[in-house]
């Protein structure tokens, strides 16, 4: 469409508003994706090298089924990136999965007696 000016017009009223809020739902539908990619699924489990203790698996399943939602941790307690290094010393100091496994809300994880929850050798 050209004006009188022979200018070229991109936008109609109210247009660009419709082109930003388009723009942002795609970034958040892609936003939500990526979030799920990270995700465990049911029936699978991650594993984590675990030192002489032996590797440390977690299962997303046990966790929900004493329900528990992925954003209950997610983005919260872990941040969704790769790399990150986890020590039972920071559990111990109520980091990370000791945020929760302190011996109140689940088992301690300075409880020798519950190292095989979780490590696997």
């Amino acid at each position: 469409m050209f004006p009188k000016s022979g200018k070229r017009i991109f936008f109609t009223k109210g247009g660009e508003k419709m082109r930003i809020t388009v723009l942002l739902l795609t970034v958040l539908i892609a936003v939500a994706f990526v979030g799920s990619a990270f995700a465990v699924p049911p029936g699978k489990t991650v594993e984590y090298v675990g030192g002489n203790a032996g590797k440390v698996v977690f299962d997303g399943k046990a966790h929900a089924d004493k329900g528990l939602k992925c954003n209950d941790c997610h983005t919260k307690i872990f941040p969704m990136k790769k790399g990150m290094k986890i020590t039972m010393a920071d559990m111990n100091a109520g980091k990370n999965c000791g945020t929760c496994h302190n011996g109140e809300k689940a088992f301690k994880s300075s409880e020798a007696a519950d190292c095989a929850k979780c490590h696997k050798k």
